[in-house]
């Protein structure tokens, strides 16, 4: 477990539009203490969650079908302009974190979520071959080792946090992922595999160090899982807890796992009090008998998802709001 500390709030990962230096100043502004780097999806192909992802893979790459991401034989169009984006990201990011010092954090698509997106060249989802699953989660770890170099070289006094977003997690565990025909569903992957798969790709942070996240927004969560497989922190949206998640919330919590709560929404309407968002976290660590003064320690504040679909006034006004949620968290922990 790392005890490198993280902020008091930061996003998830996606903004809206797509002015890469825009969305930089947004997010620097907002989360003075804890940034990240804006995915900006509305750019298209390779701005999108998975084809960011593949342009950092090494040794393997993928273009776009009409059915998707599919792995082929060589670099093409698609993976250069997905690593492009990705470096006009990282420009402006580095241009407003000059002399900063304190967590930063970047996002990528997790090994099962890539494997259950990314296509083999048959057409079927990687997730129906073990081999092509584990060529994909080491190159995976290759590409973010290199990757999590660059932004360190960029912000010499970055503490980089590292998430994976695991969002088909759990269909994958529970066979849900679709064939081609999407008459069938692949087979569940074991438990232990999808454990030892995902640890190897969060160690990737390595003698560094760094802390790393695995975030979903879809519900049940595999708290108990995630954690064994190395993860320092678990980022979910909030509102589809369930009193099922008590006991593996509260012994992540009493074992340092620091909890990303997604409590703001990322779908536009309006936004209660600060106070009024973070009720419910005060509420869960009442049931759970937890000291409220771990409270804004053990405790991120984050929007419930991705904002990629908000207006640019709304998410600029959840991320703002999350900060304000924070602070109440911390002076209010009662």
């Amino acid at each position: 477990m790392s005890d490198i500390s993280f902020g008091p709030a930061t996003g998830v990962g996606s903004m809206p539009g797509g002015d890469a230096r825009e969305a930089a100043k947004t997010v620097t502004g907002s989360f003075e203490a804890f940034p990240y780097l804006a995915e900006l999806p509305a750019r298209g192909p390779g701005a999108d969650m998975i084809g960011r992802t593949a342009g950092l893979l090494v040794d393997l790459y993928a273009r776009v079908e009409p059915s998707g991401w599919r792995i082929g034989d060589r670099p093409g169009r698609d993976t250069r302009r997905a690593r492009a984006w990705l470096g006009e990201d990282l420009d402006a990011l580095e241009e407003f974190t000059q002399g900063y010092e304190g967590p930063v954090k970047v996002q990528a698509v997790g090994p099962w979520t890539l494997a259950a997106a990314l296509e083999l060249k048959n057409g079927e989802s990687a997730l129906s071959d073990p081999g092509a699953c584990r060529d994909l989660a080491g190159s995976l770890a290759e590409g973010l080792r290199a990757h999590l170099a660059d932004v360190r070289r960029r912000i010499p006094g970055a503490q980089v946090v590292l998430q994976l977003d695991e969002p088909s997690l759990i269909a994958v565990l529970r066979g849900q992922i679709k064939t081609a025909s999407e008459y069938r569903t692949h087979r569940a992957v074991d438990r232990q595999v999808v454990e030892s798969t995902l640890r190897d790709v969060l160690g990737v942070q390595g003698v560094h160090g760094g802390p790393a996240v695995v975030h979903s927004c879809a519900p049940d969560v595999p708290f108990a899982l995630l954690r064994r497989a190395g993860a320092d922190a678990i980022s979910f949206d909030f509102s589809l807890l369930t009193e099922r998640d008590d006991e593996a919330i509260g012994e992540a919590v009493e074992g340092g796992t620091k909890l990303f709560a997604g409590v703001v929404p990322g779908v536009e309407g309006p936004l209660s009090d600060p106070a009024g968002s973070v009720m419910g976290v005060r509420t869960l660590w009442r049931r759970l008998g937890l000291n409220p003064g771990s409270l804004a320690e053990s405790v991120v504040v984050t929007p419930s998802c991705g904002l990629a679909g908000a207006s640019p006034a709304y998410a600029r006004a959840v991320l703002a709001h999350c900060v304000r949620a924070a602070r109440s968290l911390a002076d209010n922990p009662e």
